[in-house]
């Protein structure tokens, strides 16, 4: 008596979707009982194309050309299509790649400021109600108090720190490194008091020029402004780093 054999497939695959509109590539699980029709209307909200303007393609786990899914009627499982395989979607609507996905081509909603200040249920309104953040009078002035009375100890250090000074410069998670101080003063680039110094080691950021106002020069990258409550000033002369040879 001859055995009847049975394949039995799962239910179930889960695929992999990439299409014309897009370079990202999706997992997703769908019913083998699904039309093609069915399936392009499901794919429709996953990549952005239309149903109707949808060519498939099937593709091995190996990304092996396979077939075409051209029949609407028929069933997904008809197909030669098992858990990793490809189905890419072909978009004939005249969509661009990218397109679904640059958000500057998307209208802005933009409320004016007088009409927002009206609203009753937004942020600001919160704010106001709670006295929190700017709009706590006392603890933004005792703010600007506490922001001032430290901008006058940066100024105090700063007049204590001559151009040619030799200094350590400390900072938080920062490692102590020795330098020159090269400028002392105010700067176009941030308010306050700043202090200009070339290190020792090629530790910095530029060469004494910044935003095209040359403040002092030096090699590139051994360059630094530092707030002067940063700067200890001392006896630390250059050290030796053995570049020469006898």
């Amino acid at each position: 008596m001859d055995k009847e054999v049975t394949i039995v497939s799962k239910p179930v695959v889960e695929v992999r979707i990439t299409s014309t509109l897009s370079s990202v590539q999706m997992m997703n699980r769908f019913n083998r009982g699904l039309t093609i029709s069915e399936l392009k209307a499901r794919l429709e909200t996953i990549v952005g194309a239309p149903a109707s303007s949808m060519e498939l393609e099937i593709f091995s786990g190996c990304d092996k050309f396979l077939q075409k899914m051209e029949n609407d009627d028929a069933l997904l499982g008809s197909y030669p299509v098992d858990d990793n395989c490809r189905i890419h979607v072909i978009d004939k609507s005249g969509g661009q790649m990218g397109e679904f996905y640059d958000v500057s081509k998307v209208e802005k909603f933009e409320l004016p400021d007088e009409a927002y200040e009206q609203k009753s249920d937004s942020v600001r309104a919160f704010l106001k109600k709670q006295r929190l953040g700017r709009f706590n009078e006392e603890e933004m002035a005792k703010k600007q108090a506490d922001l001032a009375a430290h901008e006058e100890e940066q100024k105090t250090a700063a007049s204590s720190i001559a151009v040619g000074n030799r200094c350590k410069v400390e900072g938080p998670r920062q490692p102590t490194k020795l330098a020159t101080v090269m400028y002392v003063g105010t700067t176009d680039f941030k308010p306050g008091y700043w202090v200009g110094v070339k290190y020792d080691e090629p530790l910095g950021k530029h060469n004494g020029t910044v935003n095209g106002r040359k403040y002092f020069e030096c090699g590139d990258k051994y360059g630094s402004f530092v707030r002067p409550l940063n700067v200890t000033v001392g006896d630390f002369p250059e050290e030796d780093y053995g570049l020469d040879e006898m």
